[in-house]
């Protein structure tokens, strides 16, 4: 790149010393014009060589970070097979722990239910014959009421 650069130059001045003996030019505006396109032009190789060092410096640092995040990967490819055996282990303990339950509870609400339909059987009559008496009382209540108004 530097060598087309000082390619570049010599044809220019090479052009500049011809065009000079034949038509008299303004030398330093020449001189300011080619002082600014290689300027212009090293800071385009000064930009691309920038640029290729972000590059590489990108390149490296992914050289460096692929191994952990390999490492990350494995890690939690781990953790979930710890996580699924758990699962598995606790179903089955669960699905134990059912089993043994179970028939105490089915034993339990068998000799309960008998209990408890005794009880609803003698709390029947007793809930039936309070709601008579409150709906007696209720009407008690608006027939006096009634009573205490001036007819219309």
């Amino acid at each position: 790149m530097k060598f087309s650069i000082v390619a570049a130059l010599v044809v220019v001045v090479a052009i500049g010393c011809e065009s000079s003996s034949l038509v008299k030019r303004d030398i330093p505006a020449e001189i300011e014009t080619l002082t600014k396109y290689f300027q212009d032009a090293i800071e385009k190789v000064k930009s691309h060589e920038l640029i290729s060092q972000a590059q590489g410096y990108l390149e490296e640092g992914k050289t460096q970070i692929t191994p952990l995040t390999d490492k990350i990967q494995e890690h939690a490819e781990k953790i979930q097979e710890h996580a699924e055996k758990i699962q598995e282990q606790m179903k089955s303990f669960v699905s134990d722990i059912e089993e043994q339950v179970r028939p105490m509870a089915d034993k339990l609400q068998a000799q309960f239910m008998p209990l408890v339909d005794k009880m609803q059987a003698q709390f029947k009559p007793l809930a039936d014959d309070l709601q008579a008496q409150m709906e007696q009382l209720f009407q008690t209540v608006v027939d006096q009421t009634k009573a205490l108004l001036p007819p219309q």
